[in-house]
């Protein structure tokens, strides 16, 4: 349960109809085997220590005298194993027949959540033989214990306050208005769900897609254990259809027609940075659940999900082209608006023959389109200087031969030079004033020609880059509309093969996979035997690690500590320990001093999830203190 993961397990236990014993057994084994894989919240299908399909029998006072030793059974299993377990089993309390869900733990019924939507429609008639749940939880006497008895009851771990369950019953989270909506609004962050739903046509997926979308709605992890072979087939046929889901994914389900047990990890960290930061999100103002504490150790939850590398790049295919399509659209309509309210004459793009520079004429063109416009009046401007080399030149400006631009040479190694006689700087002295006054000189031209041309200058920068600072302020840095500031760098890379795919002119189709397979740059120190010799992920690291690194910092605020242990088992093999730590610290430090270059961004349309702009996504002090953040990674073994 280190850095708020608890793994979790939906089993479907082999049963026989009224075979309490039988049911017993297997659903003690269930439980061993649970706790071998380390799991600390198990449940079971409904009414599975008799069987969901006993019909008429559940008037048999035998049978439920059998299923209460059993229950209390069940309960005495559990006393030196590590778990909480929720287990289906039919209760009469006071004459009256309830469908419920045992919660057990340490050798205990502490909790007996009911079931409060009974079905009695089609294929089901429990209303026959149950009576729905009370309205609201109240305490009732369970074999000399005083124990809480109704729906949403609320069990929370003593150690991790994070870390608050509740229950339902299948038709429960059916019904318009599921009982885990006021449970979460309380405080659950984990919902577990003991069900017997049948299979018919298409029901797997309309099954699969109502626990996700319930996950997303209460921003929660939820555990859904069906019933399955074993039950009575007189009328239907259960599958055993088992789901974990958290916040709209799911996480694990199980191959149906097949009993056994699943497992996966709720990231708790998660669910609650999610509630934070979502203010439709209001926990209730009057607590008026009952809650029960519960414990489990609280230790390292070996993972068995996996975290994308490329956290902002869907992996499968046709998402992925489904997503660039998107995203060329929702910049460039950005960008028409921006053109049209200002009535620009022309667009202003700084090409390099680059990833960034790409990115933005290729959008910039697309918005001239949308608006039919001709896009001669797109002026690319290419300037050379000390770093360009002929790859890059040569890219840049067929590119802005193919998509119909204005191309424009303005070559500033001696306006620079001129400068650098200006401020005393030797021209041989290549530190960081050598390289910004070229990105400075460039800004200023690509604003003047702007002013000159009654056009606007479209930015060029990524998200990747701001994170870092990797970006001279008041140079690269600024522009009038920045077409790329909510797209990071490993996505910029498929957007231009997107377009480089779906492009009929083979000339452009060669000139962008060029600049993808050219070594990203800012070329501002001279080349090396006419090759790029600033390799910008050999100075700040590569940017597969920092966007991943951007993901989970600003997505979900983990910790320094929790980045660390997620990219060591996502990039196992690729980067060692130490290489990793040392771009985290690298990442961290350059994210809180560079903050300063963020706070004065211009605008931009914001495309995904995590965006940097300091007008609404990112609020940060330029000058917040990053040790806690630095000691934590120092601390790192």
């Amino acid at each position: 349960m280190k850095d708020g993961f608890v793994r979790v397990a939906a089993a479907t236990p082999d049963i026989r109809v009224a075979d309490v014993e039988y049911n017993t057994g297997k659903i003690c084994e269930a439980i061993g085997e649970a706790c071998d894989h380390g799991a600390k919240i198990i449940a079971f299908p409904e009414l599975c220590v008799t069987g969901y399909t006993c019909g008429d029998l559940f008037t048999q006072d035998i049978l439920l005298r059998e299923a209460k030793k059993a229950l209390l059974q069940i309960a005495e299993y559990t006393k030196d194993r590590d778990i909480l377990v929720f287990v289906g089993v039919p209760l009469s309390v006071y004459g009256k027949l309830y469908n419920a869900a045992a919660a057990l733990n340490r050798g205990s019924v502490i909790g007996l959540t009911t079931k409060t939507f009974l079905p009695n429609y089609g294929e089901f008639y429990e209303m026959r033989q149950f009576t729905p749940g009370p309205d609201q939880a109240r305490y009732l006497i369970f074999e000399g214990q005083q124990v809480p008895f109704g729906p949403q009851i609320l069990f929370a771990d003593t150690d991790m306050e994070e870390l608050v369950v509740s229950a339902e019953i299948c038709e429960d989270v059916w019904s318009p208005v599921p009982p885990s909506i006021q449970a979460a609004l309380e405080g659950a962050t984990v919902i577990v769900n003991c069900s017997a739903s049948d299979e018919t046509i298409g029901k797997d997926t309309y099954r699969r897609e109502l626990i996700a979308g319930q996950s997303a709605r209460l921003i929660a992890g939820y555990v859904y254990a069906n019933a399955g072979e074993g039950e009575s087939t007189t009328d239907v046929v259960f599958g055993g259809h088992n789901i974990i889901a958290e916040n709209g994914a799911v996480l694990a389900q199980s191959r149906r027609y097949h009993n056994g047990i699943i497992y996966s990890e709720f990231d708790l960290q998660r669910i609650i940075s999610e509630r934070r930061k979502n203010t439709t999100f209001k926990a209730a103002q009057e607590r008026r659940l009952i809650r029960v504490p519960f414990s489990v150790e609280k230790e390292e939850t070996e993972l068995s999900r996996t975290f994308p590398k490329k956290p902002f790049v869907p992996s499968d295919e046709r998402v992925r082209e489904e997503r660039c399509e998107e995203i060329l659209t929702i910049q460039a309509m950005g960008l028409k608006k921006r053109l049209a309210h200002t009535h620009a004459r022309t667009a202003v793009v700084g090409i390099s023959g680059g990833l960034d520079s790409t990115l933005a004429l290729l959008v910039t063109a697309r918005a001239f389109d949308m608006l039919g416009r001709d896009k001669k009046d797109i002026i690319a401007v290419t300037m050379p200087c000390f770093g360009t080399t002929d790859r890059t030149y040569r890219n840049a400006c067929d590119m802005a031969r193919k998509t119909g631009a204005t191309l424009k040479e303005v070559p500033i190694a001696d306006a620079v030079n001129i400068h650098f006689r200006d401020i005393g700087q030797d021209p041989e002295n290549h530190d960081v004033t050598y390289e910004n006054a070229q990105a400075r000189e460039r800004t200023q031209v690509l604003m003047d020609i702007a002013n000159r041309t009654g056009g606007m200058v479209i930015g060029t920068g990524d998200m990747s880059e701001l994170a870092l600072g990797w970006a001279t302020y008041n140079g690269d840095h600024m522009s009038m509309y920045g077409v790329n500031a909510s797209v990071p760098k490993t996505l910029v890379r498929h957007l231009v093969k997107y377009a480089a795919d779906e492009t009929e002119d083979e000339k452009l189709k060669n000139v962008l996979y060029d600049v993808l397979d050219t070594p990203v740059s800012p070329e501002l120190l001279p080349p090396k035997d006419g090759d790029i010799a600033q390799k910008t992920e050999d100075l700040v690291g590569p940017y597969e690690l920092h966007d991943f690194f951007l993901y989970y910092m600003i997505r979900f605020g983990y910790s320094p500590a929790k980045i660390f242990r997620l990219a060591l088992a996502t990039f196992d093999g690729e980067y060692d320990r130490e290489t990793i730590l040392k771009w985290l610290k690298t990442f961290c430090r350059r994210f809180f001093s560079q903050q300063f270059k963020r706070s004065c961004l211009p605008d931009g349309p914001k495309i995904g999830t995590v965006a940097l702009s300091p007008r609404g996504d990112w609020r940060m002090p330029s000058d917040a203190c990053a040790d806690i953040w630095m000691k934590e990674l120092e601390e790192i073994k």
